[in-house]
């Protein structure tokens, strides 16, 4: 923005420069004279301060003002002005708002003279000046200055920092780190290397993706420059660098403290954080920061290497080498207790973007000055001060002496003395962008009052004079700033705050010219230039929109002109590119345009990126008054528009609208004629006028057309006239509609329209079925022409195949003149009245079918027995020429209709006699006619109908629905059939054919075979007169009838009115009693009959909807007839674990979710719900603005309000306070904490601190998303709408008893625990129930003897009992003892009521009595039994012997223990130490040497059977358990154990041993593949005894601890062992979208739909994706693979393998690995002459001697086995031509 100018201080007292006059005046200052008196917190000072600050007194500037005052006052009397007695200011450039200065009006040079002169004579001293409280300017920045700023642009080669006192700078690439400086140089090098390269060489940096808007940085000013152009202003830049080397200038490693604000770089990403570059000199410092610590919300693995932060420093490594940092802005800005620096080593630490506490000392209306840290003068100028935007006196709101907290923001290096710039203001305080204090949610106020608006009432708030003027623009909390240039178009001399149209309190518009994010003010303009101006951006500017604007300039190339620059308004232009200079090629533009001129354009496109604008000057565009399409969600099927062509392919052209939004033109839609080339008949810049033929949003395609379609071509128009009605034609299929094919007719290209009911002559189903078949493009033959219609250009086609045989045969009516009377004829059904049909023919040639002369059968039926369009056959009987009429008849002949069921079907014949009527009268099946009344005799009683006889030989049904009339005739409406009985004689009436195959109601023409009639009993159809056929069309809405259910069907009941008319009704319009719907199927069955009420009928689609509820609950509910607390009932449509979706009528449905679902949240259980469960809900909210509709289950809302609550309903935070134990269910998990749902619209915080009483070291695990947890309220903050609450039982519980601490704690005290950590010196034991109290068990106290790998003992997570060696209350240590002996005591304790139970343990687990046969099979057992609850061994002497032996069989052969097998937390081999042959045997007196040689004895018989054990494998759980701890890496154990168990038909404790085997089995070296052969054994074993659900949560897990393919392979393969096809066929299709770079996983999936589903054509569409998804190299392999599956499976086709062959060797022939494929498959194939053609045609080609030897050594091996001597010699003179034709090698045998 370029800056007017504004009034300075003179250049003597600019930056403190001293002039010659100021030094002669010094020697009249004396030091030692007193000091004027002021602030006791002043410090004394010079007489000529640095920085320029003015020497005069302050009254010396009350008279200077008086005296300005009394010249404005002067001048606007007397309108002359008033004479100075010297120059006047020179005025500055800008609109800086840092001119606001203290003691910095500078008086006229001759009175200062005078006054130095005065002062010096009388040899006082000057009076101290106070401390200079400016702001920043342009002229004050200067290269090293350091300012912060806010982001507020981010272009694509550079970003706009917005600085204090409306300044902008701009920081470039290479400005930023040195890691895209980095960047920036390598592509620039690579493309300085190629050819061609144009203006996208940044392309790959996005910086977008290193910042965001509104974050703060710490800026290096490098250069401040101005540039213009003559008789312009100058427009001034400002270079900044945000590099921490150039950012941090001053700052050293010991100026590093806590609280210091340091600017750093992102160096590198790692798991746990981020490497920050600081910038200092030296280089082995760094700084970390924590992943938490780069703010809420934000991934630190997203952030990019070389952006820069502004950091704080936390803390310091021991050794200062590494610097800990946050980025944290909700950190950062908390400076209310701490994050600020209260202390530093030196003043270069108190950068821009440091937090300090400032002294005040001064205070003025200009802004504040004082101290920080007593160190460092600071000043706050008019705007940081707060001063601008609050307007409240600074003195009201500060005091001198008080203490305020600021943020630094600008250096001013050139004053002598450091010297701060700190802004008070509270955004800039927080590190936070400005908000509306006015608007309800947080929006900036660019958001709320855009750039450019023009506000009407601008209303001054303060005024200062010389500078500018504050206004109020109607934002609370914001500000306006207008500069004294920008007020009024004539220049401004003075404001005066009570003088002047500008003074306070005036009203006036005003236009927003640009904000101040770090100032907090508006830029506003009140010039009435500005005001007026259409645009003052380019985001103003509206695509599509017309501008005037002047040429700027020409852009002349070799070429011509290439375009040019439109200007728009002063800062605004926009480029016309050459082919939108004019509707027509200009071949000399610029005779036409010059510069200066003006034009009017159209905006075609706006770039805000790069700031560009393209406009067109063609006035088709300019003029159209089309709409404009700038979104494709704008445009629609056949709406028209101009575009312009900017390409031009073979195929069509590509026609450029507005904005982003291009269309392609097909060459087909260029013309109504054919066009060959499109380049000879378009050219680009091209107008069309554009027809939308398609448009698809999502992938932003548009088709278009530029034919005229009401135009019709001279040929087209001949062949129209030439077609004639019966002609035979053919086309092809160019469009499918709901009813119609559009057909392209052969050579003419005109169109026809095929309805579907002229594709065949039978049913309108049959015609369904045909379209389907039917595809575009496809080519139909047989067509005939029944109409075309010239001036509508209609063409109507049938392929009926009576009309298209009677077309052939020359029978097809086709005019008047070739009737015939007595002649059949083939026809169709037109129209249908009470009078007759009427049947067309070609050429719109129509015959009348009266009633009269139909079959009596059909005459009682509706519509006859027909349907339009349905194909009939009939004879002419009379032909009036006059009339041009003719009649048909069908009278005594059978009827044909084409179709084949009309050939199938026909009258029962008359001859046919009836055995037994159940009238007694009826001879015939011919009396059975329509209407007639006669009796039935009862077969069979079902649900819904009755089976009868009309006699022995002929079948009928009674509907239930023609049964009864009224619902006092039924006894039992459930079962209404009942009352009647087999063999009982009934009346009825026929009304039909009751088709047995598909149930379906048929007229009586329609019976075939044996006929089943279709009867009524209802006493008002056996009473009536005439027969009443019920149709839908003849149900009024409104109407009540008697209905019988038929099904239940996804919540709907179908019901029958009739047996031809059905209905539906919704499951919640069944009853109002809501008892009946919880059980649908048991309270309706089908055949019960209902009372029901006709809802809505559409005949057309055959549609009917029905209530069984009273007259005024069936009304349809809607979203406005709900409120709140209503209770209705509805029906469960979706379930999850979290909540039910509830159908409330057809349009509404709403969810439940688990707080609404019960007043006790513990049974708050979603899937005890079913679907089409109908349940009583309560509506807790119904919104209709946002469609929100929030339901509840809970008994007390829809039951009644007395029930018992446990949980209440928590509707508002108002209902919770302090110490309120409350339930909810976990919404959220995060890194600060858990957030609960404990009401519908309460979440409540859970801090971490929060959660539990004792240490939880994965503390995210311990909850999950809709856990029921119970905690206490401990803040409730209703303003923030916050909640928060604890976890812990210390504070829920009064009864708490406290966790275990270190003091607690006593020597020889044994405890239980966990292990926590296992290191090679031992293991850390966490005791369970305490406050994280650990301590360590060195591994010299684990076991008696010594412990060569602790790893091999114990594991994180083992549960472990331990005594107490050691407490160390000071150092919180405490020693563990882990060996046996320490536990003996105690053992012996428990364990000395059964001695000989301890005895047994020794051994097996089991002690074996004497004389007992089957002890060793016990004694397995009991293993099996107690072995999950084994512990420890036991260390007594009965043990030893037992132990001696485990211990031999625990050891490797290089005597080292093997690793063993972990369960429950015990190690198998840590009980080899515990023992100690000694100790036993010293312990041992003479009673136990008769036990002693008993063991020894059991023990040789146990080696015995072990060796036996060893040949024949496990026989029993202890035999397994046994071998498992010699080899627990081994699969083929784990899996024979589960086999084992499976045998025995323990299927759960087959699972328990694949688990044991995954946890077990080591994951290293070979111990992957054991582990996989268990994963495929759990897979199997779930395959066959598990669910589905279970089978894939194994696959799930499976996936995650191995190889994902190798797994989905393996369950493939169990699928298809176990016949589970439609799984397999699943799992593949999932494969080659998961693995499509994986050629085997195609060849898999088609191998399995070649032999196995037998679907070849599956297989076949495979190999064309699967060359899309896979590398080019392996094409060809894949291909030959596919084409082998043609020859080997039986399921393929050889001769297409066989082609895809021909096409590889073809393509590849010197692939000679082909050739011997192809060899080996037609080998196989047994066809000889195959074999020797396709030897001979690779031996025809050239081969190298050895491939060549190897195909004739193959033909001569064929010969020899299938030919004869004389096939050999032809075999070998063959051989012997090759080798003369092709080289002179010699062949060797």
């Amino acid at each position: 923005m370029v800056a007017p100018k504004r009034k300075v201080l003179p250049a003597d007292h600019e930056n403190g420069r001293v002039t010659k006059k100021q030094k002669a005046a010094a020697p009249f200052v004396k030091s030692d004279e007193k000091k004027a008196i002021r602030s006791m917190l002043r410090e004394e000072e010079p007489s000529f301060p640095r920085g320029g600050s003015s020497i005069l007194t302050p009254l010396e500037h009350r008279q200077i003002q008086i005296q300005a005052k009394k010249d404005v006052l002067f001048e606007q009397k007397t309108g002359k002005k008033h004479v100075r007695l010297e120059s006047e200011d020179e005025e500055n450039e800008g609109d800086e708002l840092g001119g606001v200065e203290v003691n910095s009006s500078t008086p006229r040079r001759t009175k200062l003279k005078a006054k130095h002169k005065k002062e010096g004579k009388m040899g006082q001293k000057l009076e101290e000046p106070g401390l200079r409280i400016e702001g920043l300017s342009y002229k004050r920045l200067m290269p090293g200055s350091l300012v912060l700023g806010q982001i507020s642009q981010i272009n694509r080669y550079d970003i706009a920092l917005t600085l204090p006192n409306n300044l902008t700078g701009y920081i470039s690439l290479i400005s930023i780190s040195d890691t895209l400086s980095d960047k920036v140089s390598a592509l620039a090098a690579v493309e300085a290397s190629e050819d061609g390269v144009d203006g996208e060489e940044l392309s790959d940096i996005d910086l977008n993706s290193f910042f965001v808007l509104g974050q703060y940085l710490r800026a290096y000013v490098t250069s401040t420059n101005s540039t213009s152009k003559p008789g312009e202003k100058g427009k001034k830049h400002i270079e900044l660098s945000v590099n921490p080397l150039k950012a941090n200038t001053g700052l050293d490693k010991l100026h590093i403290v806590p609280s210091t604000m340091v600017q750093a770089t992102v160096q590198s990403v790692e798991d746990h954080g981020l490497i920050m570059n600081v910038g200092l000199e030296d280089a082995s410092i760094r700084g970390f920061m924590s992943s938490k610590e780069v703010g809420r919300n934000v991934d630190h693995q997203t952030v990019k290497e070389g952006s820069v932060y502004l950091c704080i420093v936390t803390g310091l490594s021991p050794n200062g080498k590494i610097i800990k940092l946050s980025a944290d802005p909700e950190r950062i800005g908390s400076i209310k207790k701490t994050n600020y620096l209260t202390n530093a080593p030196t003043v270069d630490s108190l950068l821009p973007g440091t937090a300090v506490e400032l002294l005040i000392s001064e205070i003025t209306s200009s802004g504040i000055a004082g101290k920080v840290m007593g160190l460092v003068d600071t000043t706050a100028d008019i705007i940081h001060s707060g001063n601008a935007a609050s307007g409240k006196p600074l003195d009201k709101k500060y005091s001198i002496g008080g203490k305020v907290k600021g943020r630094v923001i600008c250096t001013f290096p050139t004053s002598n003395e450091k010297k701060l710039g700190i802004s008070l203001l509270d955004h800039i305080i927080s590190m936070t962008r400005q908000t509306s204090q006015s608007s309800e949610h947080s929006k900036t106020p660019t958001e709320i009052i855009p750039l450019s608006t023009i506000i009407e009432e601008v209303k001054v708030a303060k005024v200062e004079p010389g500078l500018g003027l504050f206004v109020d623009i109607g934002m609370k909390g914001v500000r306006g700033f207008v500069h004294i240039s920008r007020i009024s178009d004539k220049k401004i001399e003075l404001l005066s705050e009570s003088l002047g149209i500008y003074k306070l309190g005036s009203v006036h518009p005003g236009r927003v010219v640009g904000y101040n994010s770090v100032d907090g003010l508006f830029i506003v303009s009140l010039e009435k230039s500005i005001i007026d101006l259409p645009f003052l951006r380019l985001e103003d500017v509206q695509i599509g929109q017309t501008v005037t604007g002047t040429i700027d300039k020409l852009m002349i190339t070799e070429a011509g002109v290439s375009g040019m620059v439109v200007k728009i308004t002063d800062n605004i232009t926009g480029l016309v590119p050459e082919m939108h200079f004019a509707d027509i090629h200009l071949q000399y533009p610029e005779r036409k345009f010059k510069e200066g001129m003006s034009v009017t354009a159209r905006v075609l496109s706006t770039n805000l990126d790069k700031r560009q604008m393209r406009l067109t000057l063609k006035k088709t565009l300019v003029n159209s008054d089309a709409p404009i399409w700038i979104s494709y969600d704008d445009i629609r099927a056949d709406m028209k528009a101009p575009g312009t062509i900017v390409k031009i392919l073979p195929s069509g052209a590509v026609v450029q609208f507005y904005g982003p939004i291009r269309g392609f033109l097909p060459v087909s839609e260029m013309s109504e004629t054919y066009i060959q080339d499109p380049m000879q008949h378009f050219r680009t810049g091209q107008v069309l006028n554009i027809q939308v033929l398609s448009v698809d949003c999502k992938e932003r395609k548009l088709t278009v057309s530029c034919r005229d379609h009401s135009a019709f071509g001279l040929a087209q128009q001949k062949a129209l006239k030439d077609l004639s009605p019966g002609t035979l034609v053919s086309g092809t299929v160019s469009e499918k509609t709901s009813d119609e094919i559009v057909i392209e007719l052969a050579d003419t290209r005109l169109k026809g329209g095929l309805p579907f009911e002229h594709l065949t002559d039978g049913s309108l189903q049959k015609n369904a079925s045909a379209a389907k078949n039917i595809r575009v493009g496809q080519m139909l033959q047989d067509l005939v022409v029944l109409n075309a219609n010239e001036n509508k250009r209609l063409i109507k086609l049938t392929k009926k195949p009576s009309l298209v045989k009677a077309s052939q045969s020359g029978t097809l009516l086709k005019s008047f003149n070739g009737l015939v009377t007595g002649v059949e004829v083939a026809g169709f059904v037109d129209n249908i009245t009470s009078k007759g049909v009427f049947v067309r023919f070609a050429g719109s040639l129509t015959g009348l079918l009266l009633k009269k002369y139909l079959q009596n059968e059909v005459t009682k039926l509706p519509d006859f027995g027909f349907r339009r369009n349905q194909s009939i056959s009939a004879k002419i009987v009379s032909v009036d020429y006059e009339q041009q009429r003719f009649l048909l008849s069908q009278m005594g002949e059978t009827i044909k209709e084409a179709s084949n069921s009309r050939n199938k079907s026909g009258f029962l014949p008359s001859e046919s006699d009836l055995s037994n009527p159940a009238d007694g009268v009826s001879t015939s099946v011919d009396d059975y006619t329509p209407g007639k009344l006669t009796k039935a005799r009862i077969t069979a009683i079902k649900r819904n109908q009755l089976n009868v006889q009309l006699a022995d030989n002929v079948q009928g049904r009674i509907h239930v629905s023609e049964v009864f009339d009224t619902l006092d005739e039924i006894k039992d409406w459930k079962q209404p059939l009942k009352s009647f009985r087999v063999s009982q004689i009934v009346p009825v009436r026929i009304i039909g054919i009751y088709h047995s195959r598909n149930h379906r109601f048929l007229p009586i023409t329609h019976r075939e075979g044996a006929p089943v009639f279709e009867l009524s009993a209802k006493p008002s159809v056996l009473t009536e007169e005439e027969l009443k056929i019920l149709t839908i069309d003849k149900i009024e809405l409104g109407s009540t009838w008697l209905v019988s259910v038929h099904s239940l069907i996804e919540g709907h009941f179908w019901v029958n009115l009739s047996p031809n008319v059905r209905g539906r009704i919704r499951a919640m319009d069944m009853s109002k009693d809501l008892s009946l719907l919880s059980d649908l199927n048991g309270n309706f069955p089908v055949g019960s009959i209902l009372r029901a009420q006709v809802m809505n009928v559409d005949a057309s689609k055959n549609r009917l909807r029905l209530s069984a509820k009273s007259e005024s609950s069936s009304v349809q509910l809607n979203l406005a007839d709900l409120s709140k607390d209503m209770v209705l009932h509805g029906r469960v449509t979706k379930i999850s674990e979290r909540s039910i979706m509830v159908q409330l009528s057809e349009e509404l449905s709403a969810p439940v979710y688990l707080i609404d679902l019960s007043d006790d949240y513990s049974t708050a259980n979603p899937t005890v719900y079913q679907k089409d469960q109908i349940i009583r809900v309560c509506v807790r909210e119904a919104d209709q603005s946002s469609k929100r509709i929030v339901l509840s289950t809970r008994p007390s809302k829809v039951l009644s309000s007395s029930s018992l609550v446990k949980d209440q309903e928590i509707a508002s935070i108002s209902q919770l306070k302090v110490n309120d134990i409350v339930r909810g269910f976990v919404k959220n998990i995060t890194d600060i904490g858990v957030f609960l749902n404990v009401g519908s619209y309460v979440t409540a915080f859970v801090r971490v601190t929060d959660l539990s009483d004792s240490y939880l070291k994965e503390w995210k695990d311990e909850f999950q998303v809709d856990q029921l947890v119970e905690g206490k309220v401990i803040q409730v903050d209703p303003i923030l709408n916050h909640v928060q609450m604890s976890l812990k039982r210390s504070v829920i519980d009064k009864n708490y008893k406290a966790p275990i601490t270190y003091s607690d704690v006593s020597v020889g005290q044994v405890v239980t625990g966990k292990v926590r950590k296992v290191e090679d010196f031992g293991v850390f034991v966490v005791i369970d129930d305490s406050a994280n109290v650990s301590g360590l068990c060195h591994r010299s106290e684990m076991a008696e003897t010594r412990v060569a790998d602790v790893k091999n003992l114990y594991n994180e997570g083992d549960i472990v009992k331990a005594k107490v060696l050691k407490v160390d209350l000071e150092k919180r240590r405490i020693s563990f003892g882990l060996k046996a002996s320490y536990f003996a005591e105690l053992d012996e304790h428990i364990q000395g009521s059964n001695k000989e139970d301890s005895d047994g343990d020794s051994m097996e687990g089991v002690e074996v009595p004497e004389g007992t046969e089957s002890g060793s099979d016990n004694g397995d057992e009991d293993v099996s039994r107690d072995f999950g609850n084994v512990q420890d061994f036991d260390s007594d002497n009965e043990n030893s012997t037992g132990a001696d032996m485990n211990a031999e069989q625990s050891v490797a052969r290089d005597g080292s223990p093997l690793p063993g097998l972990s369960t429950g937390g015990f190690d198998w081999t840590g009980g080899i130490f515990n023992q100690d042959n000694k100790d036993a045997q010293s312990d041992t007196d003479g009673e136990t040497l008769p036990p002693k040689k008993k063991k020894r004895r059991r023990a040789e018989i146990k080696v015995d059977r072990t060796g036996e054990m060893d040949v024949n494998g496990p026989q029993s759980v202890a035999d397994f358990e046994r071998f498992l701890m010699g080899e627990p890496n081994s699969s083929f154990l784990w899996l024979s154990y589960m086999a084992f168990q499976l045998q025995l038909s323990e299927v759960g404790k087959a699972r328990e041993i694949a688990e044991r085997a995954i946890k077990t089995i080591n994951h290293t070296g070979d111990g992957d593949s054991e582990a996989l052969n268990v994963w495929v054994a759990f897979l199997n074993l779930e395959n066959t005894y598990g669910s589905d659900e279970t089978v894939e949560e194994i696959f799930r897990r499976a996936c995650e601890y191995n190889d994902a393919e190798e797994i989905h392979n393996r369950l493939t393969s169990i699928y298809i062992q176990s016949g589970k096809n439609e799984k397999a066929d699943d799992l593949l299709q999932t494969m080659v979208k998961k693995f499509s770079q994986d050629p085997k996983v195609w060849l898999n999936y088609a191998t399995f739909l070649f032999n196995t589903l037998a679907t070849p054509p599956r297989a076949r569409a495979l190999l064309p994706r699967a060359m899309q998804s896979l590398p080019k190299y392996h094409h060809v392999d894949l291909t030959s693979k596919f084409a082998q599956l043609e020859f080997r499976s039986p399921n393929g086709d050889a001769e297409r393998g066989r082609t895809i062959f021909e096409g590889l060797v073809g393509t590849f022939p010197k692939r000679t690995d082909l050739w011997k494929v192809l060899l080996d498959l037609e080998v196989q194939q047994g066809d000889k002459e195959q074999v020797r053609r396709l030897l001979g045609r690779v031996t025809s080609s050239k081969l190298k001697p050895r491939k060549a030897k190897y195909f004739f050594k193959r033909w001569l091996e064929f010969e020899e086995k299938e030919g004869g001597a004389k096939s050999c010699e032809m075999v070998k003179a063959k051989a012997a031509e090759y080798v003369r034709q092709h080289g002179s090698e010699k062949e060797q045998d």
